[in-house]
């Protein structure tokens, strides 16, 4: 195993342990909502707390889009970005594409999840923002130190998928 490798491969377990960490001590602390037990409010509940996830979306593509703006890279078809530009455009796409099955792990959670334990949709949200956070100033550091991150989200994003459905066909 090279160097680099070692890295990933220290980065993405301790990733996993401390998104685990983190998602279980977020929903401790965290009251589950006084709400009716309908699905409607379930999913507006959740969809409250996809808000911040996607504010550190919008930052992502926004840091890019002023970088290109201040630069020569506005026009995108001549090549002229920055090392900074290109990460910050290789994280942007990364969160989309966890977003994406973020956002659906979590609406599947609030519907199935007992009403006791809808605290976890408020952790996992807060998580995924921590996470990406996480994920974007390793990509800047050095592009393997991107490991925690990558890991600490695609795993929360697979656990709450496979809970989903655990719970959907129980």
């Amino acid at each position: 195993m090279t160097q680099d490798q070692k890295t990933v491969a220290v980065g993405a377990a301790s990733g996993i342990l401390g998104m685990l960490v983190l998602v279980w001590g977020l929903s401790s602390a965290i009251a589950p909502p006084v709400m009716a037990d309908t699905a409607a409010d379930r999913i507006a509940y959740a969809l409250r707390w996809a808000v911040p996830p996607a504010l550190l979306f919008f930052a992502m593509v926004a840091a890019v889009g002023n970088a290109r703006f201040a630069s020569e890279a506005i026009d995108p078809t001549v090549g002229k970005e920055s090392p900074k530009m290109i990460v910050d455009g290789r994280v942007a796409d990364n969160t989309l594409q966890q977003l994406v099955l973020f956002l659906i792990g979590m609406l599947a959670l609030a519907i199935t999840l007992p009403i006791q334990q809808l605290d976890i949709v408020a952790a996992v949200s807060i998580t995924f923002v921590i996470v990406r956070i996480a994920f974007w100033i390793g990509y800047r550091i050095k592009p393997v130190y991107r490991a925690f991150g990558f890991a600490s989200t695609a795993y929360m994003n697979l656990g709450m998928l496979i809970a989903s459905l655990w719970l959907w066909l129980r």
